[in-house]
């Protein structure tokens, strides 16, 4: 009985709440409108709000209490996770009020929205690079923000999501054995994250695909694409010179020179047997 009773008070409240609703939309009081809606969203009735937001826009524009509407308008799309929605409309308060007081955390919103749409490592990263891009335009234009640490850590993680995509790229093609394509990606992660804590593993990482390219490859081919591998070695070794990885690309170092110690040897001996 108990339960009952109480899913028949939430019908009977949900229709009441509909009913009050559904009498606000209606209404041609536009001030009445106004009203509500503020009440509807300070009570985190984001859906019902914005919808009488949307009704009052066209009706307030360049009226006084346009700002607070555009401004709580843009919120309810975000509050909802309306990002893509809630990016355009910071983007168009922006581009009303572009020297309000509220502008500078209107345009950290807009930045953050784009970081708020970043999707999975897997997936296509577009908005991963607008976010950094925007966050980074927010911290030029607003250099004694408040948010600055903030939009610095967004900026971060956006990266650290970058570098891993691009890590799990240069890995893939590495299990598949495409070796040349291993090493260029490995060799693009330290030029694109320089900084990386990872970076002596993606070094020995370039060394390795280079040795497995190298050992595939074709007789006429091989010198060269050793020397590569000796190379990618002694940039390893002038950039992480007390690196604990260095002695296992040392040992690929040394079998690319035995290596080409061999196919010189060979090309001696044909020579004089010719």
């Amino acid at each position: 009985m108990k339960k009952s009773s109480i899913l028949l008070f939430g019908v009977l409240l949900l229709f009441s709440c509909n009913k009050e609703f559904n009498k606000v939309l209606k209404s041609t009081d536009y001030e009445y409108k106004q009203e509500m809606a503020n009440k509807y969203y300070d009570e985190g009735k984001f859906n019902k709000a914005q919808q009488l937001f949307m009704e009052l826009f066209p009706v307030m524009k360049g009226s006084d209490h346009f700002e607070d509407l555009y401004y709580k308008y843009a919120y309810c799309a975000y509050y909802q996770k309306n990002f893509e929605e809630a990016e355009s409309l910071f983007a168009g308060y922006l581009g009303v009020f572009p020297n309000h007081p509220r502008a500078e955390e209107i345009a950290y919103m807009q930045a953050y929205s784009f970081y708020r749409q970043s999707p999975k490592v897997e997936l296509e990263q577009t908005n991963t690079q607008k976010a950094i891009g925007m966050m980074q335009t927010f911290m030029i234009t607003y250099p004694n923000s408040s948010r600055l640490a903030e939009a610095q850590e967004v900026i971060n993680t956006c990266r650290e999501k970058l570098e891993e995509k691009q890590l799990k790229a240069a890995q893939l093609y590495y299990n598949m054995g495409q070796y040349q394509a291993a090493g260029i990606y490995y060799g693009d992660l330290l030029i694109n994250y320089p900084d990386s804590k990872h970076g002596e593993e993606y070094m020995l990482m370039a060394v390795k695909s280079y040795y497995q390219f190298a050992k595939m490859s074709i007789v006429t081919k091989q010198e060269e694409r050793y020397q590569k591998v000796v190379s990618e070695y002694f940039d390893f070794a002038d950039r992480y010179p007390d690196s604990k990885l260095l002695k296992e690309a040392e040992s690929y170092k040394i079998l690319s020179e035995n290596s080409i110690k061999q196919i010189r040897d060979e090309q001696v001996k044909t020579a004089a047997n010719s």
